[in-house]
């Protein structure tokens, strides 16, 4: 089949158990990755309410959305990919750094990749460490391959592993069908607010960001999270994640 009617990792590709939602978990992953201490993952209570959003730090460098797949967001992601190639980007030039997923159950994985590797929370990231290796060797390449070194980067699984295990909720299998997917948004280089999703056929530019405008400023909710919620009809079963943190 085709990478757009089917965008999931083949039967015998690698699986990792997949990700709970929880910021907790997520923080001492990112962490143990080798980003600094300064950032973390909090959950996002309401995308509109000014006094729930004033509990999150800001600025927030990225915002995760996790929710079910449905027919619905298939079919506008089908229609969305036939207009649009494969990206094949690679190198410092890009606004941003996206990778293929081709790890089974990996979503989560992806969306914490994306969210730390763009924008400020790069620099965050501590020289030396397995993020800081993964991504001097990840840059310079197409995604695919960036995709084939990220399954062959065994400090990753290791790390995602002891992670995904330790949740407050059973973890299932590594092969199990899962509906449950991740998407990132984040602002690149470029001052833009980019959607990255590894089932996609690249990063998605979707609009301009004011230079003081972070990922849950009105305008970046507006484009970004409120409008992909909007398409799903109301559908509440989501929850989002934000990362953020000090930057001095």
């Amino acid at each position: 089949m085709s990478a757009t009617t089917n965008p999931d990792p083949e039967q015998g590709a690698p699986a990792f158990i997949p990700l709970e939602a929880n910021p907790e978990l997520m923080t001492k992953l990112i962490h143990k990755l080798g980003v600094s201490q300064a950032l973390q993952l909090h959950d996002v209570y309401s995308l509109t309410d000014p006094d729930m959003l004033a509990f999150i730090p800001r600025p927030a460098l990225a915002l995760l959305l996790v929710f079910p797949i449905t027919a619905v967001y298939e079919s506008h992601r089908m229609a969305e990919d036939n207009t649009v190639d494969e990206y094949k980007g690679a190198g410092e030039q890009e606004p941003v750094i996206w990778w293929k997923q081709t790890i089974r159950n990996a979503c989560g994985m992806m969306g914490l990749l994306h969210a730390v590797s763009n924008g400020p929370a790069r620099t965050l990231i501590e020289q030396g460490t397995t993020l800081d290796e993964l991504l001097q060797k990840s840059t310079p390449l197409p995604p695919r391959e960036r995709a084939s070194l990220l399954e062959k980067t065994p400090a990753v699984a290791a790390a995602h592993k002891e992670a995904a295990s330790a949740g407050d909720t059973a973890a299932p299998d590594a092969q199990d069908n899962v509906d449950l997917h991740y998407v990132c948004f984040v602002k690149g280089s470029d001052g833009a607010l980019w959607e990255l999703d590894g089932r996609r056929k690249g990063p998605i530019r979707r609009g301009e960001l004011q230079e003081n405008e972070d990922m849950l400023s009105e305008r970046a909710l507006g484009m970004g999270i409120l409008r992909f919620l909007e398409r799903e009809g109301g559908d509440l079963r989501f929850s989002a994640v934000a990362l953020a943190g000090s930057l001095d």
